[in-house]
């Protein structure tokens, strides 16, 4: 289980355990917040691709999926 502080995630890198459509490296390129601040989803773009994608952010908490940074 990777340990993620919700507030840093904005900016921050991460490799796909088994990418998919060539797409392996991404980057948090926004944070989602409710009313009081609290992070409920990201977006994660493909670096190679540019293609955006909206996740909850404890997704990347799995890590069998994600790993922090580019590897």
């Amino acid at each position: 289980m990777n340990r993620v502080n919700p507030a840093k995630l904005l900016l921050s890198k991460w490799t796909a355990a088994s990418p998919r459509n060539k797409e392996k490296h991404f980057l948090v390129t926004e944070l989602f917040r409710d009313d009081e601040g609290t992070v409920l989803d990201i977006e994660l773009q493909a670096v190679m691709t540019r293609r955006t994608e909206r996740l909850a952010w404890q997704t990347l908490q799995n890590a069998e999926n994600w790993h922090i940074g580019w590897k």
